[in-house]
Order: structure tokens, then C-alpha cells, then sequence
């Protein structure tokens, strides 16, 4: 029975965990306090088993441990062990100087152990070990940790601003959570932190490894000099016996400090690897069976050698031809697994599945005539990486994630047709020659071409189909030769930036949204429509049907919230949008001498616009005669027209005002053609006048 007076075994251990903190501290000032207070044999036995211990201990952890960080205590254990020896050092080199006259166990049973067993009755024979073993530590380990720790940390801390930049940089675009950023950051402190600890570390170790050899020298000069001045031994009995322990009190240290230096190396040389030691270094010299069998005949031929042992090397080539292999066998065996269960985890597809999988609906299909089939499928079909490069290139200018654009042959299409899909509506189709090529024929080329005539399927200019050699032929002339994948991905680009508005639908939207900082997320869900989601979709569509770029999305949210302070039109909100965005848009237009060419409105067909608005409450409607839509349309026309033939690709200049329903008018005779209104213009831009609608 338990009494009040006598805690329960769970409470007594409870506080012995707790007081883990006195223990370890006492156990530091007992190190110190072996520098000073003599110890007798027994106890400095004792202390050296533990070093001992706890040096194999070390190493076995730098071993298994997956990451250096996992044993981020090991610059505080290094300088405690080391202390640790230093103080046992001081210890014995007392008994040894003080007892050393009575014999080889004057210094207790470990020395002893290591002088008789080492030295083998011959202390040159100790002293050569003793220096090899410091030689191996001094120079090569612990110079070698020791370099390397302080380039890691180096590198370390001059890579710190830009991982935390890439970190920045994963939160801003949504990839992590705050959290995780959170862990990331403490995670690159934390290797900072080591490798500065480590590189400071290692100079414990060459200290310990310097300081062995200067006991050592100390142990054998005093201890002769004692044993033959105040022990009346002759010189050759005093170096025999003060050697001897001093040897064995030499090697008693080294072997923890090179077993010490050797875990302070692997933890160091680990890098990025992950995994413990032996998996790292198993699986990667077993990724090349190759190698062993290579190796195997190598050690066959280095035996036939004269006065090599053949037997020995015959048997090493025997283990690496098996060991090759048995590796050779287990990644066979490997792969088979792998693609296995790649089969099995695929569910068999039910009825119902494939019913989905029939009304599943693509955003973006491009469909091949059997002829054109090679040009996407085989080893060296190089239409679905330019396909997957438009991902970029739509990323980039427009700031729009492209959807995933399936290729799938149609055997209902003409040979050498293909058609492409937009939400399952055909929204373009071609013809293309997958062994030919397209060379585009203006009406000034002299160069007689053997082919097919055709058009250009992207912009409608004169081509014909012909062979390569000809197609060389046109080149060497200055002619434009594209190859079939680049007439398809042509095509495509121009049917994706026509169809833009179309394909950024609520679930691309979202995912946008879902990309933008906390801030900016919280003020689209601040905005007074019903679904701000798809308030934000509605004037993105606007802005991508115009084709400018969306990639400034936390502005373009910005200008939202402050449109929307005076209601949820979405004409009204885009047409602020865009004024906020006037230095985008004239940068977009402006040509290569620095001049933004416009084409103004006459002075009549500006007044009759604005007559023509009516306003009712938040709605502005635009009443005009269809016979004067016509002639406007008209006149617009032939002058953009007239400037095009001279390459002069002007926008648009009216009033805020009318903007929106010039736009509406001219989208469908010229939709490329830019409609800006003076409130768009930016105070850096430099207008060029090059025409004028109307009279």
C-alpha cells in the first residue's frame, strides 16, 4: 500500500525526467572536476569505458540518422565528449607520471589492455601504430570534416535570402499554407544554425587530435625523467615502462577521437542525401549492376598478375558477380512490381464510369485524321511538347493557366484533317501534310514551287504544301517554311486567344483567386455581388476578350473593391479596371519608336454617341439607328484597313463613355483591333494620331 509520505513509482520517475537538466549539469562539472582531483585506477577505468561507449554510441547514430538535422545536438556532444577525454587525459597522464615506476597497471586496466594488446612487447611497434592512428585523425578525417563543414556553412548562409525567397514565393502563389511556410523557414534556420555549429565543431576535434600528441610527448619525456631521477631506474627500464603506458594511454584516446571524427564526417559529407547511411550508399552503388560486373572482370585480370594471390582476387570477383547479379535480378523484379501495381491501382471502369467518361466534356480537344496520328504519338512526335509549351506561353503574356489540351485521333475526319474542339463545339478545323511542309507565298515571290495550294489555316495568307527539298529551296530564297506541328500549334494559339473568355470558367477562376495572398482573397469575398467568384469571372472575361492580360490579378482585384463601392455592374467595374490598368495597356500597344498610334473619332460621330446614351439608374443604354451602326461600322473599317496594309496596327481613341459600345460594334468585323478610351491613357504615353473615322 502506498502511503501520502511515499510518492507512486510513476511520480518518482516523472521527477527524475524532470530533474534531467541538474543530472546533466552535474555531469559536466564532474568532467571539470576530473582536471583537478586525482583519480584512482578503478575510476578512471570507469571514465574511459565510457568514453569509449559513448564514441561507438555517436557513431551509430551518425550512421542511421536520415538527416544531419536529426542530430543537431551532436556540436554540443562534440565539445562534451571531447572535454570529456581531455579531463581523462589529465588523469591518467597523473597516474601514469606519479605510479608509472610500479608497472604496466598503474593507470588501471584499460590501458594496461590497450599497451599489452597494441604494443605487443614492443613499444617502436606501439609508438608507429600510435602515430599512424593520429595521422589518419589529424590529417586526413579531421582536416577533411573540418574543410567541409565550413564550406557547407558557408554556402549555407549564402543560400539563406534566396530559399527564403522561394518560400516567399511558393506562399504567395498558394502551393503552402502558413503553416508550412512557418516549418520551412525554421527548418532553413535550423540548418543554418547546425552547419555554423558545425564548422565551429570541428575545430574541437583537430584541438583534441593536437593536444593527444602533445600529452603524449609530455607523458614520455616526464615519465622518463621521473622514473630515472626519483625512482633510480636505468634509462632503458623508465622508457620501456613510461612508454608503454603512454602508448597505451595515447591509443586509449585516439581510438574514441578517430571513432568520434569519423561520425563528425559522415554527418558533414551527408549533404543532400536522405536516408541513413547504409541505404543511401546501398542503393546507389546496386542502381549499376553494370559497374560490378565491370569491376568483377577487373579483379580477375589484376590476379592473373604475377605473384598476385589469384584465389583471393577470384573469390572478391566471384561476391561482385554475384552481387551484380542478385541487384540486376531485384531491379527487374522492382520494376515488374511497379508496373503491376500501376495495373492494379487502376479500378476497373464500371458501366457507370464509363458513361461519365463518354459525357465528360473537354475544354480544349484537338482532334487528328488518322494521317496525322504520327505526328502526336511515337518516340519522336514533337507536337505535344510545342503544344505543352503554350502553357508558358499563354502564362506569360496573358496571365492565363491554359487547360489541358487533349490530343485524340478521330477516324471520322478526312486523312489529313484535324479539327479543334472548345468545350466540345468545333471551333476551327485545317488541313496539314505531316511529311510536307507549308511555305507561305506572298504575291511579290518570283520562286516557282512545286505542291499543293493552300492557305494559311491560323491567318488566312497564301501557302503551298510542298516536299523538304523544295521547302530548303524557299528558305535559302528568304520564304517562311513552317513545319506541320507548328502549323497545328499556330492554329491553335489563334483559336485559344479568340476563345479565351470562354475557357476561363468558374473552376479557373477559383483556383486564380485561390493563388492570391490571404489579403486580396479576403477583398474578392468582401465584394457585394451575390458570388464574387464569378463577379471576378464575368470582368476577367471582358478583359481576356480584349486580350489583355490578366497576370496582374491582385490590381485588377483592387480596382474591383474600389468600383465596387458604387455597385456590381460589370461593364461600369471593367471599364475602371481597365483605367487602372492604362500603363499595361499602352505599354502593350506601343510600337518600336515609343509612339502609341491612335485613330481619333471625327467630331460628329463622337457628339452623336453621346447623344445616343440614355441612363437609366445604374444601366446605360445605347440608342443609335441600325443604318448609322452600319456606317460607322463601315467607315472604321476601311480605315483600320488602310492602315493595315501599311503595318500600322493603331487602336481606337474615344470617350470613356462609349467606349464599351464601340467595342460592341466592331468585334466582329475587327476583333484584334484595340478600343481605348482617353481615360486609358497613361500620363507616360506618347500618342501618335495616324487617322480618323469619319469626316
Amino acid at each position: 500500500m502506498t502511503s501520502r509520505a511515499d510518492p507512486p513509482p510513476a511520480s518518482a520517475w516523472a521527477t527524475s525526467l524532470a530533474n534531467r537538466d541538474i543530472g546533466f549539469a552535474l555531469g559536466v562539472t564532474l568532467i571539470l572536476a576530473v582536471l583537478f582531483v586525482p583519480l584512482p585506477a578503478i575510476l578512471l577505468d570507469l571514465g574511459l569505458a565510457i568514453s569509449l561507449s559513448l564514441s561507438v554510441l555517436i557513431l551509430m547514430v551518425a550512421l542511421w540518422i536520415k538527416r544531419p538535422l536529426e542530430f543537431n545536438a551532436f556540436p554540443t556532444l562534440l565539445l562534451v565528449v571531447t572535454l570529456l577525454r581531455l579531463s581523462l587525459n589529465v588523469a591518467s597522464t597523473r597516474l601514469i607520471l606519479s605510479e608509472g615506476h610500479s608497472g604496466t597497471n598503474a593507470a588501471g586496466g584499460v590501458i594496461e589492455g590497450f599497451s599489452r594488446f597494441i604494443v605487443a612487447g614492443s613499444y617502436v611497434i606501439g609508438i608507429v601504430i600510435f602515430s599512424i592512428l593520429v595521422v589518419i585523425n589529424f590529417i586526413v578525417i579531421t582536416k577533411g570534416s573540418t574543410r567541409i563543414a565550413e564550406v557547407s556553412a558557408r554556402f549555407s548562409l549564402d543560400a539563406m535570402p534566396g530559399k527564403q525567397m522561394a518560400i516567399d514565393a511558393d506562399l504567395g502563389a498558394g502551393l503552402i499554407d502558413d503553416a508550412q511556410a512557418q516549418a520551412r523557414r525554421k527548418t532553413l534556420e535550423e540548418e543554418s544554425s547546425f552547419f555554423g555549429a558545425m564548422d565551429g565543431a570541428s575545430k574541437f576535434v583537430r584541438g583534441d587530435a593536437v593536444a593527444g600528441i602533445i600529452i603524449t610527448l609530455i607523458n614520455i619525456v616526464g615519465g622518463i625523467l621521473i622514473g630515472t631521477v626519483q625512482h633510480d631506474m636505468s634509462l632503458a627500464a623508465a622508457a620501456t615502462a613510461y612508454t608503454t603506458l603512454t602508448i597505451g594511454d595515447g591509443l586509449v584516446s585516439q581510438v574514441p577521437a578517430l571513432i568520434v571524427s569519423m561520425a563528425a564526417g559522415l554527418i558533414v559529407t551527408k549533404g543532400g542525401t536522405d536516408g541513413a547511411a547504409n541505404e543511401v550508399v546501398m542503393a546507389q552503388l546496386g542502381r549499376f549492376p553494370k559497374a560490378l560486373f565491370m569491376a568483377s572482370g577487373l579483379l580477375v585480370a589484376m590476379g592473373l598478375l604475377p605473384g598476385f594471390p589469384f584465389p583471393i582476387f577470384l573469390a572478391l570477383s566471384a561476391i561482385m558477380a554475384a552481387t551484380g547479379i542478385m541487384m540486376h535480378r531485384r531491379m527487374a523484379t522492382e520494376a515488374r512490381d511497379e508496373a503491376r501495381k500501376a495495373v492494379t491501382e487502376e479500378a476497373p471502369q464500371t458501366e457507370e464510369d464509363v458513361l461519365k467518361q463518354t459525357m465528360r466534356v473537354d475544354d480544349l480537344c484537338l482532334e487528328l485524321g488518322t494521317a496525322l496520328v504520327p505526328l502526336s504519338d511515337g518516340p519522336e512526335a514533337a507536337l505535344p511538347g510545342k503544344i505543352k509549351s503554350l502553357r508558358n506561353l499563354f502564362a506569360r503574356e496573358f496571365g492565363f493557366v491554359l487547360p489541358t489540351v487533349r490530343i485524340r485521333d478521330e477516324q471520322t475526319l478526312p486523312l489529313n484533317t484535324y479539327r479543334i474542339l472548345v468545350h466540345g463545339t468545333e471551333a476551327a478545323r485545317g488541313e496539314c501534310r505531316p511529311r510536307g511542309r507549308m511555305v507561305l507565298t506572298p504575291p511579290d515571290t518570283t520562286l516557282k514551287l512545286k505542291g499543293e495550294k493552300t492557305k494559311d489555316p491560323a491567318f488566312g495568307l497564301d501557302a503551298i504544301w510542298t516536299d523538304r527539298r523544295q521547302a530548303n529551296e524557299a528558305e535559302q530564297h528568304g520564304l517562311t517554311v513552317v513545319d506541320p506541328e507548328s502549323v497545328l500549334t499556330t492554329h491553335l494559339t489563334e483559336v485559344v486567344k479568340d476563345h479565351m473568355s470562354e475557357l476561363m470558367t468558374f473552376g479557373t477562376t477559383k483556383e486564380a483567386v485561390e493563388r492570391l495572398d490571404r489579403d486580396y482573397q479576403k477583398l474578392v469575398a468582401d465584394l457585394s455581388a451575390p458570388t464574387p467568384i464569378i463577379h471576378v469571372q464575368h470582368v476577367l472575361q471582358r478583359l481576356l476578350d480584349e486580350r489583355i492580360s490578366i497576370r496582374n490579378l491582385p490590381q485588377i482585384v483592387e480596382a474591383m473593391a474600389e468600383a465596387d463601392r458604387h455597385g456590381a455592374n460589370v461593364t461600369r467595374v471593367t471599364e475602371h479596371v481597365r483605367q487602372r490598368l492604362s500603363k499595361q495597356i499602352c505599354a502593350g500597344l506601343t510600337d518600336e519608336q515609343g509612339f502609341l498610334p491612335v485613330i481619333g473619332l471625327s467630331p460628329a460621330w463622337e457628339r452623336e454617341f453621346l447623344e445616343a446614351l440614355r441612363k437609366q439608374g445604374d444601366e446605360t443604354q445605347f440608342l443609335m439607328s441600325p443604318k448609322r451602326v452600319q456606317e460607322f461600322v463601315l467607315d472604321a473599317r476601311r480605315e483600320i484597313q488602310t492602315h493595315a496594309r501599311d503595318e500600322v496596327w493603331a487602336a481606337i481613341l474615344c470617350a470613356p463613355e462609349i467606349r464599351h459600345h464601340i467595342r460592341a460594334m466592331l468585334e466582329r468585323v475587327s476583333p484584334t483591333t484595340p478600343i481605348l478610351s482617353h481615360a486609358e491613357i497613361h500620363r507616360k504615353a506618347t500618342l501618335r494620331t495616324v487617322g480618323q473615322i469619319g469626316g
